[in-house]
């Protein structure tokens, strides 16, 4: 039987991927579910198929993130609906080539996706869930957040975004009972490759959509703050992010460091 104590879960970018294997764990963990997506037909079916086999209520929400009034709706229902408990930022896209000679509205609409609509989608649930006292928020973020020599373009950027943004949520709310957890993917196969113009079967290391979700899920279970599904020594990630922490107290400074004297 479901327990209804779990908060229901909006998942965006469900209709296939990650978000589509989101939303079938969540399911079974028993969380009722919000899905959004493009496409209504693909969203539809995801729903029939988890409601049958789960139990669990399933609504699909079709937009397109990009788009202010598709956005503002799925904003709407964040602000709105006391049942969501989780958010889950999972939409997001890559587009093709560097920025020697960039398309830049393709840019812009990919900046609209895996960022404004992240940042958006949160600060439409945030004041609410703390309202309630708690909740949590997913956000699907990339490795390619630490590594923006691996890939041209702007991609990476949205991603370190994504990461940046997820760690000053949790410095200023998690203290006032918020959970926000930053998932880095590395190289996943899912249809984002062939979107974006690329092979993903001519691509070294690329792991099953199912493996990187129930990872991450662990991740979650153990209120991480920051999920490295790929990355076999945590203590790397633990060594990284202390080497941040340690150059903070020198960023308060009067005069420039002394190697910057003339």
């Amino acid at each position: 039987m479901k327990d209804r104590s779990l908060g229901t879960a909006l998942v965006t970018g469900a209709s296939s991927g990650i978000g589509a294997t989101y939303a079938d764990r969540l399911a079974r963990r028993g969380h009722d579910l919000v899905l959004v997506a493009r496409d209504k037909d693909r969203l539809e079916a995801i729903a029939g198929r988890l409601r049958g086999e789960t139990g669990v209520a399933v609504e699909v929400m079709s937009g397109d993130l990009t788009a202010a009034e598709d956005l503002h709706r799925v904003e709407a229902r964040l602000r709105e609906d006391s049942r969501i408990g989780l958010l889950v930022n999972n939409a997001g896209a890559a587009a093709p080539g560097g920025f020697a000679d960039p398309n830049l509205d393709v840019q812009e609409r990919l900046i609209r996706l895996n960022v404004t609509a992240v940042t958006r989608l949160a600060g439409a649930v945030v004041p609410r869930l703390l309202a309630a006292g708690g909740g949590s928020i997913i956000n699907i973020a990339s490795v390619l957040a630490l590594a923006p020599e691996v890939l041209p373009g702007i991609y990476a950027a949205t991603k370190a975004f994504v990461l940046i943004f997820s760690q000053s949520l949790q410095a200023e709310l998690g203290p006032q009972g918020l959970y926000v957890q930053a998932v880095l993917p590395a190289a996943t196969r899912t249809e984002i490759w062939a979107r974006s113009g690329r092979d993903v079967d001519a691509i070294p290391g690329v792991m099953e959509v199912g493996e990187l979700v129930d990872a991450a899920l662990v991740g979650f279970d153990r209120q991480e703050l920051v999920t490295i599904p790929p990355l076999p020594d945590v203590g790397q990630w633990e060594s990284f992010a202390a080497a941040r922490q340690a150059m903070l107290p020198n960023f308060r400074q009067t005069h420039p460091a002394a190697r910057y004297h003339a």
